[in-house]
């Protein structure tokens, strides 16, 4: 008796559906999986719409999505191990930080049922429920709500953790949050994995402080420069820098050791300048002083404008008095006064 060998048929709409999520796979830099499960059709819908022109959604059957993940081979098929439950293929030319930003931005609130697993810490938050005194405040003090009647309202007096993140959420506790209205967890495509540029990516890895991220970045930058400019090690960054450092640092010099350059004579000749007045309003002797000096008042500073001492009216009309009841010196004892304190200078600046 022989035996007739029998041969699986696939039917053509699965060779067509594996041969059009190949292509889709194919057209993306990156590509993932997102799970879709407990999202409604009509949000999914407008998931899909938001992501339009940034990333698309393609979903499929679990074993026909592997045998095309299978089929591209060059490293995406690592991503078989993530297609479970309900899950679809995403495809976008970002990088999977761009994507996975993008995916969590666009998650929503939504009230969680009984049955459900809590994603994270239920909390009833203290203050007024709106609610009627009645029935409902043994409800919230049932499932572990400090709830009081108060102010004829039913009041939650403290904070009250009521589950902890992946606890089994049961029918009372249900009905307590969709009462209060409050939605413990969110609502949107949950991105498993993703493959780009050769690398496996997980939400973990993904998941960073963008803000964060680019003060640190800032940071490192600063101090580069810092240390680039210290060390003086010249980039296209720093040269500049370092030339004006340089440059600051050599007329410092120039100043100091009082070199004549034509770079430094300017400032040379304001320093004397100040230098002279300030030692001629110090000098409380007008024999001492050319007449020329007479009266000098000390440099302004250049911060305020302002002189060390300016005289006041009183100084001026006991000078003026002082003045009248001296003698008239004689024109040989003018000459005798200029030329005695030429010399005095003279002598002072050598």
């Amino acid at each position: 008796m022989s035996s007739v060998r029998k041969t699986e048929t696939i039917p053509e709409w699965k060779r067509e559906e594996v041969d059009e999520l190949v292509e889709f796979i194919g057209s993306f830099n990156s590509v993932g999986i997102v799970g879709v499960a407990g999202i409604p059709s009509r949000q999914l819908q407008a998931m899909r719409r938001e992501l339009h022109g940034s990333a698309a959604v393609r979903m499929s059957r679990n074993t026909l999505t592997t045998r095309a993940l299978e089929t591209v081979d060059e490293g995406v098929e690592q991503l078989t191990e993530y297609v479970a439950g309900q899950v679809a293929l995403i495809g976008t030319n970002d990088n999977p930080f761009g994507l996975y930003q993008q995916l969590e931005a666009s998650k929503t609130p939504a009230p969680i049922n009984a049955g459900d697993i809590a994603p994270n810490d239920v909390v009833i938050p203290e203050g007024d429920t709106g609610v009627d005194p009645g029935p409902f405040v043994g409800d919230l003090q049932a499932v572990g709500a400090a709830a009081r009647i108060q102010d004829g309202s039913i009041k939650v007096t403290e904070d009250s953790a009521v589950l902890e993140a992946g606890e089994v959420v049961d029918d009372d506790l249900a009905n307590v949050l969709a009462e209060l209205g409050i939605e413990p967890k969110e609502v949107g495509l949950d991105l498993k994995g993703v493959y780009s540029d050769g690398a496996l990516f997980e939400p973990d890895e993904l998941a960073i402080d963008v803000d964060e991220y680019r003060a640190d970045v800032e940071s490192a930058a600063a101090a580069a420069r810092n240390l680039s400019v210290n060390a003086a090690y010249p980039t296209d960054r720093t040269a500049g820098t370092l030339l004006a450092k340089a440059s600051g640092e050599a007329k410092s010099v120039g100043l100091f050791a009082a070199i004549e350059s034509p770079d430094v004579v300017p400032d040379l000749i304001g320093q004397a300048d100040a230098q002279l007045r300030a030692l001629a309003a110090a000098i409380d002797d007008d024999e001492a002083l050319p007449e020329a000096l007479h009266d000098v008042d000390a440099a302004p500073d250049p911060e305020t404008g302002e002189t060390d001492a300016e005289p006041g009216d009183d100084e001026t009309d006991e000078t003026d008095d002082d003045t009248a009841d001296a003698e008239e010196p004689t024109d040989d004892a003018d000459d005798d006064d200029g030329d005695g304190g030429g010399e005095g200078l003279g002598e002072m600046f050598g």
